[in-house]
């Protein structure tokens, strides 16, 4: 299974690298994993609501770029459906057998992912009601990519 997590921003904390490194050495025995990194477009702190939808258009054609076409996409939003890590493990045990072995999570910047990156999603995804940097999403994210694997082996990992 080929993996590619693509997300707005560099990460500069040292401590969440170390982290996403652990787990993408640990996924490597189950899955090929790429992280993405598209330049955040630059904006003030104050915007406009179109400002923002800008800002979001731009980083969105940017994302959008670096996805194949026959990828199944999931876009990582609060508005997306929650699942158990089980329901998660599921689910990737699914396209896996079904064929869709080219992934692609979606990771927004500040703002969030634009239209076009949502309508591009063949699905959508959300962690918590709750919001988190999109930095700290990436390691929440490989964690349970990594955990979904685990279950999915049947292996001890997951309580």
């Amino acid at each position: 299974m080929n993996i590619t997590i693509i997300t707005v921003g560099k990460l500069k904390e040292k401590y969440l690298k170390q982290g996403i490194d652990e787990y993408l050495k640990r996924l490597s025995a189950y899955a090929k994993v790429d992280i993405i990194e598209i330049p955040d477009e630059k904006a003030p702190e104050i915007l406009s609501e179109n400002e923002m939808l800008q800002v979001k258009a731009k980083e969105g054609s940017r994302i959008l770029s670096k996805i194949h076409p026959d990828a199944h996409v999931i876009a990582l939003a609060i508005e997306g459906k929650m699942k158990t890590s089980e329901e998660f493990a599921e689910r990737i045990d699914h396209l896996a057998t079904y064929g869709k072995s080219k992934i692609v999570f979606v990771i927004g910047g500040s703002l969030g992912l634009s239209e076009d990156v949502m309508k591009r999603a063949d699905e959508t995804l959300s962690f918590s009601k709750m919001t988190f940097p999109h930095q700290l999403m990436r390691l929440i994210l490989v964690e349970q990519v990594y955990r979904a694997f685990r279950i999915i082996k049947g292996e001890p990992y997951h309580k």
